[in-house]
């Protein structure tokens, strides 16, 4: 299985930075998995919504770039299906079975994502209904991620 995460935004954080490579180390045996990083467009604390439209939009024509055609993608959103650990692996199992081994998942910046981005989604995930960093949530999709291929696998790993 090939996983591309894209993210909006440079990480900065040595201590999600060491966790993410702990996670990518951990995932070597399951999945080629890669993080790709774009740009945030600058947007100021205080934008009207017509800015804040314009911010999301750039944001999201990088964000289309790093997707081919036959990716399956799946975008984090507050709006998204929330499953739980065992769901979410069932859904990885279900991709690799159909053959959809290029999987896209895509965490946007502050502002959230595009329509455009949301319009190419295959599936939603929320992760919560609460709000977090951009930047934490990659370290947090990882060890899902992680923790899916060992519910997959009938492999230990702590509850």
């Amino acid at each position: 299985m090939d996983i591309k995460i894209i993210s909006v935004g440079k990480l900065k954080e040595k201590y999600l930075k060491q966790g993410i490579e702990e996670y990518l180390k951990r995932l070597k045996p399951y999945a080629k998995v890669k993080i790709e990083e774009v740009p945030d467009e600058h947007a100021p604390e205080y934008l009207s919504e017509a800015e804040k439209e314009e911010v999301k939009n750039k944001e999201g024509e990088k964000i289309l770039t790093k997707l081919s055609t036959d990716t399956y993608v799946m975008t984090l959103e507050i709006e998204g299906k929330q499953l739980t650990s065992e769901g979410f692996a069932k859904k990885l199992d279900e991709l690799a079975t159909y053959g959809k081994s290029k999987i896209a998942l895509i965490i946007g910046g502050s502002l959230g994502l595009s329509d455009e981005v949301k319009s190419r989604s295959d599936f939603s995930i929320s992760f919560s209904k609460m709000t977090y960093p951009h930047q934490l949530m990659r370290l947090i999709l990882l060890e899902q991620i992680y923790r899916g291929f060992k519910i997959n696998r009938n492999e230990p790993y702590h509850k």
